[in-house]
């Protein structure tokens, strides 16, 4: 690969990895509520003793999941792209 390539996937491989991270800090908030959410709605659940209020959390508790799955897929992403950026920094070094 030349240098112009390198240089060229090297800033393509950077852009990326700013997007992901901001998506990373994101889905950080999120989660947090989300998770806060599922919390409450679990308190709730115990005290109110109803079936809708044990649907409305187990729905809550399923979006704090989904967005946790979501957050490990970024964090996998982010790591792959660093090892990536690392490959090209050392090709760079190279030629």
């Amino acid at each position: 690969m030349g240098r112009r390539q390198v240089e060229r996937r090297l800033r393509q491989v950077s852009s990326r990895l700013r997007e992901l991270r901001d998506e990373l800090r994101i889905a950080d908030e999120q989660l947090l509520h989300l998770a806060d959410e599922a919390d409450g709605m679990s308190i709730r659940a115990l005290v109110a003793e109803t079936p809708g209020a044990g649907i409305e959390y187990r729905q809550a508790r399923g979006h704090a999941d989904a967005m946790a799955k979501h957050r490990a897929h970024v964090v996998a992403d982010i790591a792959e792209l660093e090892a990536k950026q690392d490959q090209l920094l050392d090709a760079l070094n190279a030629t």
